[in-house]
């Protein structure tokens, strides 16, 4: 440093002054104890020196010793931030994951609802239907000699008589079923009509059950004069 050049500078200065007077004043008497004070002086200032540059080592070792544990710290810190990022981020996605399930959960309980609700609106119209059904049997089989049966599969029978005026007690029988829709269906027609698809269209079209089944009897009497 530039305070340690000019301390070094003043103190050779002094021992040159010191060199001179002593050699001046006791040239020839005073040799030996001249070689001395000069060693004695060398000797002291490499000391003083040696001291200074132990003790600017030590200083120079402790600023190393800092700045590595600063370089660690700032590591540290950087390794804890970058882990602070990562904990934010999956804490984030996994508030985003649980917003989105329970979106989804609350979209399959409106869907279910509106299933439910469907599904109950069709069980209502399909007892409905029967209940229509039932109400006129009695009265079909009164006056169009007709008897219905309910059979398994939730599935309605139409059996009619005096169709064929050789045999009055030939059954002809249609079957009939409420599909999944809610609509009515034909499963079986025996002897099979031609026009039995056009019926049932008629049927769902109109929903007219007497018409219907006053159509199948007209159908089936046509059939037994062919």
């Amino acid at each position: 440093a530039e305070d340690e050049v000019t301390l070094f500078e003043r103190d050779m200065k002094e021992f040159w002054i010191q060199f001179k007077i002593s050699y001046g004043t006791e040239q020839n008497n005073q040799t030996s104890a001249l070689r001395d004070l000069c060693k004695e002086t060398l000797e002291a200032l490499a000391e003083k020196w040696s001291k200074k540059l132990k003790e600017e080592d030590v200083t120079i070792d402790k600023i190393h010793e800092y700045n590595n544990e600063i370089l660690q710290q700032s590591k540290y810190i950087a390794e804890k931030e970058e882990q602070l990022t990562e904990i934010k981020s999956k804490l984030n996605q996994e508030q985003e994951q649980q917003k989105n399930l329970t979106d989804s959960i609350q979209e399959l309980k409106q869907e279910l609802m509106k299933k439910m609700e469907i599904k109950s609106s069709k069980n209502k119209a399909a007892k409905e239907k029967l209940e229509q059904v039932s109400k006129i049997k009695t009265l079909f089989k009164e006056h169009l000699a007709l008897e219905m049966r309910r059979i398994p599969d939730e599935q309605l029978q139409f059996i009619f008589r005096h169709i064929d005026h050789k045999d009055p007690d030939k059954p002809y029988v249609c079957t009939l079923s409420i599909n999944e829709q809610g609509d009515y269906e034909v499963t079986s027609c025996t002897p099979p009509l031609d026009c039995i698809a056009e019926l049932q269209l008629k049927l769902r079209e109109t929903n007219n059950f007497s018409a219907f089944v006053a159509n199948i009897r007209k159908a089936f009497t046509a059939l037994s004069y062919k």
